[in-house]
């Protein structure tokens, strides 16, 4: 992958902290992109920078994280509306960060897959008509493990980029080594 060009990219809830160069988010506390399942809370505070595509396309980012929380999280997003969008990468969960997609179609949807021990986590979600594909990789290793594949609208515009939240920690920092997205 080797491309970090975000030209173009824009905010859906900018963090307080952040940095282009290199990539770095400090999630803010309290954020998260969650709909009722489980707990009745609809959570749409989480960062999202991204641009808008349309049609088939592929976003991958390779990122690290400073993860402290039950449930703080980071790696891609795509998102149509407030009750339509996937999330997937890496989620502490009993205290292992763990590869994870949140897929949300009106309730959130979410399935988590013990990892073992890595310094970069690379993430993909590759839309294909009307699913998404997506994959994870370890330390360097190209997304080719299947984490998930799911319904998601097709031909429609969505925001698709790179995503950070902690919802019940104090907030925490990841940085992301190469992003991009492919059409």
């Amino acid at each position: 992958m080797k491309s970090m060009d975000v030209t173009g990219w824009t905010w859906l809830n900018e963090p307080r902290e952040w940095s282009p160069t290199p990539l770095t988010v400090r999630a803010d506390p309290g954020s998260d992109f969650w709909r009722l399942t489980g707990n009745g809370v609809v959570r749409d505070n989480g960062h999202l920078y991204g641009m808008s595509v349309t049609g088939d396309f592929t976003v991958t980012a390779t990122f690290s994280g400073e993860y402290a929380a039950q449930y703080d999280h980071a790696g891609v997003g795509l998102l149509l509306d407030g009750e339509n969008w996937i999330k997937a990468g890496v989620e502490l969960f009993d205290g292992k960060p763990q590869a994870s997609t949140v897929v949300t179609r009106g309730f959130s949807d979410w399935n988590l897959a013990l990892t073992g021990s890595f310094e970069r986590f690379t993430v993909s979600a590759e839309r294909k008509g009307d699913a998404v594909w997506v994959r994870y990789g370890l330390d360097g290793q190209e997304p080719m493990n299947l984490l998930r594949k799911a319904y998601f609208p097709p031909d429609v515009e969505v925001l698709a980029g790179i995503m950070a939240a902690s919802p019940e920690g104090e907030g925490f920092v990841t940085q992301f080594h190469e992003v991009g997205i492919t059409r």
